[in-house]
């Protein structure tokens, strides 16, 4: 979400190619046939179950907010029956940065799941055919496979360390880099200098995987021992500040340091140029980093959900940089209905960044709620039931008014300072993971 310093930043350049291209069409003009891209989308979006704009379904709401930067750079996706399997569904955001950055975020949320649910059947076939493999040793020797005992055994060690997590963990590391090759190699957008977050899941029965680059952020909202709401953070936000990222950065000659006006931000710049100062550690694209530290290699975590489990949000930071993790699990818990809690929390967001911040330019906001559904009833249910005769109230956003939204009072809300360095796009697009870091 992080836009640029200039204004041209979050714009495309004004001479693009669509405003030159029609001006004088020719009586024999033909259309062209659709691009690989284009039947690739308009595929996706006859899919029923895929959700990419503001809405809602039985078990999940999403909302998404432009900013006062220009473009809205965030995108979101709900994918249910993800991978055609009825109990599996897929969830992210992703926050885009740069001057194309609103399409290498939708570029990613479009491709992204599908190299996903690709690596994962073939990740599932090669663990059948080593338990088929397995089996067949086993009963050629005469032992049973299918004893009581041995099946106890087997349940508990999985359950310990879950194969659907290391299976998906591998399936996730692959997916991400397959990605960020692909987008290297994409012709239509420069990502040298644009790039994307995404925090990811898949919920698969009781199971949830986590995958995360960036600073977008995954929170669960779970009930303690008193039957409290309480919020458990599912991510670490990935900045340069963390120890471990400084470390692989200074490591592959990147720097990392603050401005004088934002000294809490650490940010990501070139060794020998005061650019692009990207503040996170590991994104799509920003290939001009690539070489210096920047990586695109997620963090990935396992987490069993309980009946105390009630639901998870994942959200760009411009929902965290102005609303904590309680208020945004207390805002969803409240909302008067599961089809508007992404958009409340959104509208909170929004006013949070009028209170906090009332010079600076609010920030684009992408917010997906994922309802958990393994209790036998929640407090948002129980709004539900509460607001039933009640008339929902259409909440439209006030339009602002007599606020002079040129200035900005601070770069911390800014994800890159964009002055350019000079040179050109190197031919080896691998991350920079010395032996020595992580």
């Amino acid at each position: 979400m992080g836009s640029c310093f200039s204004a041209e930043s979050r714009n495309p350049v004004p001479t693009s190619p669509t405003s030159t291209l029609g001006i004088k069409k020719r009586k024999n003009f033909r259309k062209r046939p659709p691009s690989l891209d284009q039947r690739r989308g308009e595929h996706l979006h006859r899919i029923a179950s895929r959700r990419f704009l503001n809405g809602s379904s039985d078990i999940a709401s999403l909302f998404t907010q432009q900013g006062k930067k220009g473009t809205n750079q965030d995108a979101m996706i709900v994918w249910e029956n993800f991978g055609s399997r009825t109990d599996t569904v897929f969830c992210g955001v992703f926050d885009g940065h740069g001057p194309f950055g609103h399409m290498v975020a939708k570029r990613v949320r479009d491709l992204l799941p599908l190299k996903l649910s690709a690596h994962w059947e073939v990740n599932l076939k090669n663990t059948d055919d080593v338990l088929q493999e397995t089996a067949g040793n086993l009963n050629s020797e005469g032992t049973s496979i299918s004893s009581p005992v041995e099946t106890s055994v087997n349940f508990e060690e999985t359950d310990k360390n879950p194969e659907i997590f290391q299976t998906l963990k591998e399936s996730f590391l692959k997916a991400f880099k397959v990605m960020d090759r692909e987008l290297s190699m994409y012709g239509n957008v420069d990502c040298f200098c644009s790039g994307t977050t995404a925090v990811t899941l898949i919920k698969q029965g009781q199971h949830l995987i986590i995958a995360n680059i960036g600073d977008s952020r995954a929170v669960l909202c779970t009930r303690d021992d008193d039957n409290s709401l309480v919020p458990f953070q599912l991510t670490v936000d990935l900045k340069p500040n963390l120890p471990e990222e400084s470390e692989r950065i200074r490591k592959c000659k990147g720097r990392v340091f603050a401005l004088r006006d934002e000294p809490e931000v650490a940010r990501v710049w070139l060794p020998n140029h005061d650019s692009p100062g990207l503040a996170m550690a590991r994104a799509f694209g920003d290939f001009c980093l690539k070489d210096f530290g920047l990586i695109s290699i997620p963090q990935v975590s396992y987490r069993c959900l309980t009946e105390k489990d009630e639901f998870v949000v994942l959200a760009t930071d411009g929902v965290w940089d102005v609303l904590t993790n309680e208020e945004v699990i207390e805002i969803v818990a409240s909302a008067e209905s599961h089809s508007r809690a992404s958009q409340a929390v959104v509208e909170s967001a929004v006013r949070g960044w009028k209170h906090k911040y009332p010079t600076s330019k609010v920030d684009d906001c992408a917010v997906v709620c994922l309802f958990l559904g393994l209790h036998s009833s929640s407090t948002t249910k129980m709004n539900e039931e509460k607001n039933m005769d009640e008339e929902e109230s259409s909440s439209t956003m006030n339009a602002e008014t007599g606020i002079d939204w040129s200035a900005l009072e601070g770069v911390s809300r800014l994800n890159t300072l964009l002055t350019l360095p000079s040179f050109v796009h190197g031919e080896d697009d691998e991350n920079c993971e010395p032996a020595a870091g992580k």
